[in-house]
């Protein structure tokens, strides 16, 4: 009698045949968590930024997310692209990355307007100095065009146009990826060392500046998300090694005593040896390697330790699957109110008791409204099924009419 294959994601082998019906909620769940992250971090100066994943190690929640989002990319648009559906594809791609454009200027009109009230409202001019508002003010000829043309970003307001920009790169990366898995890395990472090395980056229009998050440097984990991924959508294994395993362990324990001992001097000194700054220095604009290497290791340890796995796989209903689910949303949310929460502190000179309360209801207000688009999400799912079960009992009601 003929078994069914089975397929290794990780340290766990799951059936196909029991694998299909099931969504991987890992993912939903590392995004939930990362959206967390990201959120409090934007709300600088309150007590819980002080233990969010930047304290413990070279990188943070946004290399966090963009890797999520290429594995997520793989999984949704990678079997697509195939022959005769690849413009399909593209389309799909571009029209992703022009809802996060949508999005993105949501973001930066809605906290442009939170800080001119709050300027207003409580006499705290300083407040239209914060986070690159300033130079938009004194010049909205040119600061609104700019804006409107991803040439000035608001500080904190800085992803969705990086993510877009790699949205626009997916039929690319996809392409070089079906020709081989290793000419796509082989490309990406080409394109990261030498963005890092010659400064090559999208500039601003009205500072003298670069993207704070460079896309040419963020594609390449961004490619690794989605060629990791599609390796394992077509039967293969990532790399399980005890060298490997001591090596990614070593690693992040390296980085832990790095950041918690503040041994940045230690930097200085790799720098003097005189190699490229991208390769030993901690620039988050052009992603430098001990950034990139950290949330590889983590991934690494994240995939191959079972216990550790499992524990991320949570029922469909939990709210940290839920809240990653619908991540686009809950991610304008989430701005928007860091937003506020960083002109509440600044007008109450960062009470220590107002900043975590804070963070506390907005928290409580991006679940509250993950668990609101979630009840549409399945409300707009079981209305086509009562309207195709009603269609024939209305026939069959009718039918006795006659």
């Amino acid at each position: 009698m003929a078994t069914t294959p089975e397929k290794t994601i990780g340290a766990e082998r799951v059936s196909p045949s029991a694998a299909r019906p099931q969504r991987d909620t890992r993912l939903d769940v590392l995004r939930g968590l990362a959206l967390i992250t990201i959120f409090i971090n934007h709300v600088p100066g309150q007590i819980f930024e002080y233990v969010t994943t930047k304290n413990f190690g070279f990188s943070d929640a946004a290399e966090a997310f963009v890797l999520i989002s290429g594995i997520a990319v793989g999984l949704a648009y990678g079997s697509g692209f195939k022959f005769g559906r690849r413009l399909e594809m593209a389309k799909k791609a571009v029209k992703r990355a022009f809802t996060l454009y949508l999005a993105h200027m949501i973001t930066t009109f809605m906290t442009l307007a939170l800080f001119i009230c709050g300027a207003w409202l409580f006499h705290r001019p300083g407040l239209l100095v914060e986070i690159n508002i300033l130079a938009v003010l004194t010049n909205l000829k040119e600061g609104i065009p700019a804006l409107l043309l991803l040439g000035h970003q608001i500080g904190y307001n800085n992803i969705l146009p990086m993510y877009g920009a790699l949205m626009l790169m997916v039929p690319i990366i996809l392409l070089l990826n079906s020709w081989h898995p290793l000419l796509a890395l082989t490309v990406s990472g080409t394109v990261w060392f030498v963005s890092g090395i010659y400064q090559i980056a999208p500039h601003n229009m009205i500072i003298a500046d670069y993207w704070f998050l460079n896309p040419l440097s963020w594609q390449f984990i961004f490619t690794i998300g989605i060629v990791g991924m599609m390796h394992v959508k077509h039967g293969g294994r990532l790399p399980r090694h005890p060298v490997l395993f001591m090596l990614a362990s070593g690693y992040v324990a390296l980085s832990f005593a790095w950041v918690v001992g503040h041994l940045w001097d230690l930097g200085n000194a790799l720098a003097a040896l005189g190699l490229p700054a991208v390769l030993t220095g901690f620039d988050k604009t052009f992603l430098s390697l001990p950034r990139l290497l950290h949330v590889l290791a983590l991934t690494y340890l994240v995939i191959n330790i079972p216990a550790l796995s499992r524990l991320l796989r949570r029922p469909a209903d939990h709210p940290l699957t839920i809240l990653g689910r619908h991540s686009l949303n809950i991610f304008v949310a989430g701005t928007i109110l860091a937003m506020a929460g960083q002109v509440l502190l600044y007008v109450t000179n960062r009470d220590q008791f107002i900043g975590p309360m804070f963070v506390i209801a907005g928290l409580s207000a991006q679940f509250a409204y993950a668990y609101h688009l979630e009840r549409k999400r399945l409300d707009a799912k079981v209305k086509p099924v009562i309207a195709r079960t009603a269609v024939p009992v209305a026939i069959r009601v009718g039918d006795r009419r006659k």
